[in-house]
């Protein structure tokens, strides 16, 4: 029997009560225990959920369980660790990282990451101070946030209130947040943020919601791994059948077409809808 992958036990939940958008969580292939050890360290440093995954299976079946912002694969010459870090096909916008001894015998595993694309590669025990870090700085969601820190000029948002506003939901990546956790964060009440976002021709703070939400959404739908139905999961929809109902209404698209639509199409599209 396979071993099974470990993890923090937590559900997620909206501010209502009910099931929302998984949490982000960092993914890591260690089958040695040595370097598990070193990689719950990391994570405790940086205040992160993990979940660590002994087998090539159980690895495989967290990006299906979990909305993976950073996967870390252990890579040496003489383990397994080939084939989890395959999966970097299957999930291009997923940052991928390797840990490995970076003995001469291993060259060949770490030109293989490189062709896959790997974010980084970091030295078993050399780079443990710095692991934590590298984890969160290649992550999705900070990428995310960081690609639409500055909302796109078409929006109209200027004010210091819209910019907060704004970041404070691409923060998220597109996880769903309600307008009452944003009011709170900048210390306002939910009427007033309402109120003063959608001034001029900005658009409602729903709909600005909405479209982070379908920002992240075309995002994930170009991974090769992911189907709509995950998709639609992963950024809290109830189903693939109410994400296209919100592509439709926002865009004026079927739901298929995320897979080819880029960020700037989208936006296009929601500004002249």
């Amino acid at each position: 029997m396979p071993a099974r992958a470990t993890t923090t036990r937590s559900r997620d939940v909206s501010s209502n009560g009910r099931s929302s958008a998984p949490l982000p969580v960092i993914v890591a292939y260690a089958p040695r225990e040595h370097t598990r050890t070193r990689i719950r360290a990391a994570l405790v440093r940086v205040h992160r959920r993990g979940v660590l995954a002994r087998s090539e299976r159980d690895f495989a079946n967290a990006f299906r369980m979990h909305f993976v912002n950073t996967a870390l694969v252990e890579v040496t010459a003489d383990d397994d660790g080939h084939g989890p870090a395959e999966l970097a096909r299957e999930y291009p916008s997923v940052p991928f990282i390797a840990l490995t001894p970076f003995r001469p015998v291993d060259a060949p595993a770490i030109a293989r990451c490189a062709e896959l694309d790997f974010a980084d590669v970091l030295a078993d025990g050399t780079d443990d101070g710095v692991l934590g870090p590298a984890m969160l700085a290649h992550g999705f969601s900070t990428h995310f946030a960081a690609a639409f820190h500055a909302p796109p000029e078409p929006l109209a948002l200027t004010s210091p209130l819209q910019l907060a506003a704004w970041r404070a939901i691409v923060a998220h990546a597109g996880r769903p947040v309600g307008s009452l956790q944003i009011a709170n964060t900048m210390g306002i009440t939910r009427e007033h943020l309402s109120r003063s976002f959608s001034t001029g021709s900005a658009p409602t703070l729903k709909r600005a919601m909405d479209l982070v939400r379908l920002l992240a959404a075309g995002e994930l739908a170009k991974n090769p791994g992911y189907d709509l139905s995950a998709v639609a999961r992963l950024t809290g929809f109830a189903s693939a059948a109410k994400l296209s109902a919100t592509v439709n209404r926002l865009v004026r698209a079927q739901a298929s077409a995320l897979t080819a639509l880029r960020s700037s199409d989208l936006l296009e599209r929601f500004v002249r809808g």
